[in-house]
């Protein structure tokens, strides 16, 4: 048995973290072949006994393809716009998904200071269990259309990993428009290697180059090191995969060797 599945089919609670390029098609519109797929496989989790919270990024694209039309890049105001659209739009399409399975979803709209405070991550935690325990799928997303501060700078692999650490998670999971580390750039490289298991984040972080970032999303590699460095303080693993392969969760459950996992001193 492969390391990925072993630690997937042995966690119990995943945060899956689905970026803003795996919901992009490729004319920028929301894909909703691959909301339909994430549904079936979450719910497919479900059906092992799994809980899962989604960290979802979209609001952005979600809302270009309400409105049909992407201008004034520059803008914050107007970005924050299109992500207060794209939030019920986004909503809209996970709720119609997996209601084809019986499942209800709930979202969840929190911004870094949120962590900060004691009392209100209280909250958020017991909320989660609740939602959890009614057998809802909960949905968190950052609220950038409010938050300037971590609209600017953050992300939501490093919100995903804040839930994991929160929640006390075994697995994060970040689906990706790539599936996985390699040693150097698949696009430049014809012999780049997948590196299928990483024990030690730093020394890695040290010897490939984890600069850029995607065209839609905020966060590049560099945050999920980050991320991965996070949870595994809370001995949780993170497991990068392509999150555009359909049924790729599936795939792994079932024993197929697929993406990157960081395990974490201990696993």
């Amino acid at each position: 048995m492969c390391k990925v599945n072993e630690i997937l089919n042995s966690s119990r609670k995943i945060v899956l973290k689905i970026g803003s390029n795996v919901l992009a098609g490729a004319d920028g519109n929301m894909d909703m072949a691959v909301v339909e797929d994430i549904a079936a496989q979450v719910s497919g989790l479900r059906d092992r006994g799994k809980q899962i919270v989604i960290v979802s990024s979209g609001a952005e694209v979600s809302g270009v393809s309400a409105v049909g039309v992407w201008s004034r890049h520059g803008d914050i105001n107007y970005k924050q716009a299109m992500c207060a659209i794209g939030q019920v739009e986004l909503m809209m399409a996970y709720k119609r998904c997996f209601a084809k399975y019986g499942v209800i979803v709930a979202q969840l709209l929190l911004t870094r200071a949120n962590f900060r405070d004691p009392n209100t991550t209280l909250h958020i935690r017991n909320t989660l269990f609740t939602l959890l325990d009614e057998g809802v799928v909960p949905i968190i997303n950052e609220n950038d259309s409010v938050s300037v501060f971590e609209l600017g700078i953050s992300d939501n692999d490093i919100l995903a990993a804040l839930t994991a650490n929160l929640w006390s998670a075994d697995l994060l999971i970040l689906m990706s428009d790539i599936d996985g580390v390699y040693d150097k750039s698949p696009k430049e490289h014809d012999d780049a290697r997948l590196i299928g298991e990483v024990t030690d984040t730093n020394a890695l972080r040290g010897s490939i180059d984890i600069a850029g970032k995607s065209s839609f999303g905020s966060g590049g590699m560099e945050s999920k090191f980050d991320a991965a460095e996070s949870v595994a303080e809370h001995g949780a693993a993170l497991l990068l995969v392509g999150g555009k392969s359909p049924g790729i969760l599936t795939r792994i459950a079932d024993g197929e060797q697929a993406g990157t996992i960081f395990i974490p001193d201990g696993k």
